[in-house]
């Protein structure tokens, strides 16, 4: 891939909402290009035949039973809001 330019770097920066110097965007544009070289490299590798794996060292998931273990406090902690209807807090409207 050829290295980002200057112009790309800010582009990106400003998506991610980022605030970077003049001065550093040609190490950025550097790293993000090594980023994105070594991104192409990895979809040029052959995995033919290669079985998926959920867990990179091919052991199952551990997983908790699907049960609550907190007892449930919405009726008393609603009991301190101002407006309640059908086990939902009622606000004010603030957008027009």
């Amino acid at each position: 891939m050829s290295a980002l330019t200057p112009e790309q770097v800010r582009s990106i920066a400003h998506l991610a909402r980022l605030s970077i110097e003049a001065e550093e965007e040609a190490r950025y544009a550097k790293t993000l290009t090594n980023i994105l070289d070594f991104v192409a490299a990895l979809e040029r590798v052959d995995v033919t035949g290669v079985t998926a794996m959920a867990h990179p060292l091919d052991q199952p998931q551990r997983r908790r039973p699907d049960q609550a273990t907190e007892p449930d406090v919405r009726a008393q902690a609603q009991a301190n809001a101002p407006k309640v209807e059908a086990g939902l807090y009622l606000v004010p409207k603030v957008i027009e």
